[in-house]
């Protein structure tokens, strides 16, 4: 990380831009890819005044965005396929229909709060694609979720400066307090559904 970071800080400012949204591609298809952490130091660069705050977003916004519609359709090409071959062992087909209704009933507002989830991002926008949520009001509201936060990104590494690496202690935890509350979510969704099957199946053992 910091090797790729020093190397970025002596490029010329329109492959440092482009760069920047390479990197916020990529991380959406590979998670591992800290791509919060390079805004957040084109931030600092803002900060000293080696490139353009605007132009850093629109090229980090762009770059998220793209990245989101290529899960996306990956989604919606293989994601059936994918998951209804029983290759993926722990995730169960009866499971994956469900969080298919799901995207299909709050899809949107996953969308939107989705940039926000760290971590989530790759399978958020590949249930998108696989719910075949509508692309237009999708794209749309991936750029304004990737704007959002990459405009929190930008300002904060931009306030820091050279103490720009201080956010991340704040952001390690938000990234937990967040993962905490998902899965809190998912683990009390997960609990109403098997609920409401238990209950389903005693009333026709009672109607036999």
């Amino acid at each position: 990380m910091e090797e790729l970071i020093r190397r970025l800080s002596t490029l010329d400012p329109f492959w440092l831009y482009l760069s920047v949204a390479g990197i916020a591609f990529l991380e959406n298809i590979v998670p591992a890819i800290p791509g919060d952490v390079i805004v957040v130091f084109a931030g600092s660069l803002v900060g000293i005044g080696a490139i353009d705050f605007w132009w850093a977003l629109l090229f980090a916004t762009i770059g998220s965005t793209l990245g989101f519609m290529v899960m996306y359709k990956v989604g919606d090409w293989f994601g059936l396929k994918i998951l209804e071959t029983g290759k993926l062992k722990f995730i169960p087909t009866e499971s994956v229909h469900k969080v298919e209704g799901w995207f299909r009933k709050y899809g949107y507002v996953i969308i939107v709060a989705n940039r926000f989830l760290s971590g989530t991002r790759a399978v958020v926008s590949f249930f998108a694609g696989m719910s075949e949520l509508k692309l237009p009001i999708t794209t749309v509201l991936c750029f304004l979720s990737a704007l959002a936060w990459n405009f929190l990104l930008l300002f904060a590494g931009q306030k820091l400066g050279q103490n720009w690496k201080v956010i991340f202690v704040y952001m390690e935890t938000y990234s937990k307090a967040v993962t905490g509350i998902v899965l809190i979510v998912i683990l009390l969704a997960v609990a109403r559904f098997v609920y409401k099957k238990s209950n389903s199946e005693n009333n026709v053992q009672k109607l036999k």
